[in-house]
């Protein structure tokens, strides 16, 4: 059967821009762009949600335990500061749903797309501090030495190096010249 536009999936949207002999990407208007770069993002939030919705529940129920009784001022404090980062943690990766729902249909889905990705890694830097205040508080309660902190910082450090570092490298290493 023949395609009934200039594209073989039968559309009539316009051929994207030749683009030059061995370049490299996609050919893709601004709004297919978007739609891909949204679906992509959609991904990395549910993978990031799920993990912070677990954290976020345990910590709440902590409070509940018998033994925050006997925590210290320190340690309650950390605690604090735990959940209140759990709390932006989860409001900064259930943004990017909120903010699509209430401007989808205004016809600024690159702009959309933007914004989300930017409170997504708002998310994954708040989500990298509370982990670090959790294990503090864990460990703390746990070890009750001097070593916490250096554990701490190691752990920190793999999760930057993970987290940043490794992707950070990559586009460093495969960035195309021109």
């Amino acid at each position: 059967m023949a395609a009934s536009g200039p594209h073989d999936d039968g559309s009539d949207r316009p051929e994207p821009p030749e683009t030059p002999a061995g370049s490299r990407g996609r050919h893709e208007t601004p709004e297919e762009r978007a739609d891909r770069r949204w679906g992509e993002l959609l991904q990395e939030v549910r993978v990031t949600q799920t993990g912070v919705q677990i954290l976020f529940g345990f910590l709440l129920t902590v409070v509940f335990t018998p033994r925050f009784a006997a925590l210290g001022g320190t340690d309650r404090t950390i605690y604090v500061v735990t959940v209140v980062l759990g709390a932006a943690t989860t409001g900064a990766l259930i943004g990017p749903v909120s903010f699509h729902r209430i401007v989808s249909g205004r016809r600024i889905k690159p702009q959309t797309v933007t914004w989300a990705a930017r409170l997504t890694m708002a998310g994954i830097v708040l989500l990298l501090c509370t982990v670090t205040s959790a294990l503090l508080l864990i460990l703390r309660i746990a070890l009750h030495n001097a070593a916490v902190p250096w554990l701490v910082a190691v752990v920190v450090a793999w999760l930057i190096l993970c987290w940043f570092g490794l992707p950070g490298w990559a586009l460093h290493r495969y960035r195309t010249k021109e």
